[in-house]
């Protein structure tokens, strides 16, 4: 089981970052907007200059290639790029995806053809969580997967995103401004200060 381990994890200024997330389970992240929660997850994405220890099971960020990384590590954006004309077009095989995991999402098969442009947000949004979860990453970086979504289909998501992290044994660390919904997801959640402390906001575990 692949455990994502972060240790004296540094950028822009902020840090030492130290915690562990088991093969599996997820983690909620809650804070202040502008705490550094899309900072944090961008760095442990490698999508920003960073230093410090991140580890995938054995793999070691630094000896693999930036690229490689963020295949393992997927991260979901609170908002997700969209820029070309249609949604098949974004994904680089739409057949291979599993229809459970279109229809858990609310969609079937006829949605590759359909226009960006005429999305609505929260169509985008779940159709960004699909585009992510069918490129197969080992770990999930969650910011607000569910903000602009009504409650039918948080209720959606949340099982989606949940059931993929226990079928793939899959470490996730989950943003949410929602307590509720950390609740709902998460056994265990940390919590960004506004000066950039990360402190452990209950259940098991150790954050710094």
């Amino acid at each position: 089981m692949p455990n994502l381990e972060i240790s004296n994890l540094c950028f822009h200024k902020r840090g030492p970052y130290s915690f562990r997330i088991a093969g599996g389970e997820c983690v909620g992240l809650a804070g202040a907007s502008g705490a550094g929660k899309s900072l944090l997850l961008r760095a442990v994405a490698d999508l920003d200059p960073r230093s410090g220890l991140m580890r995938l099971g054995d793999v070691d960020a630094d000896a693999v290639t930036a690229p490689q990384w963020r295949r393992m590590v997927g991260l979901l954006p609170a908002e997700s790029g969209w820029w070309l004309d249609r949604v098949g077009d974004h994904f680089a095989d739409f057949s291979a995806i599993d229809e459970q995991t279109l229809a858990a999402a609310g969609f079937d098969r006829s949605v590759q053809g359909w226009q960006v442009s005429r999305l609505s947000t929260g169509e985008r949004q779940r159709l960004a969580i699909v585009r992510l979860l069918a490129n197969g990453p080992q770990c999930l970086l969650l910011d607000e997967p569910t903000a602009s979504l009504d409650q039918e289909s948080v209720a959606r998501v949340e099982a989606l995103l949940l059931g993929y992290g226990t079928d793939h044994q899959a470490p996730m660390l989950w943003v949410s401004h929602d307590p509720g919904q950390l609740e709902r997801v998460s056994l265990r959640r940390l919590r960004m200060e506004s000066d950039g402390l990360l402190v452990d906001a209950g259940g098991a575990g150790d954050a710094r």
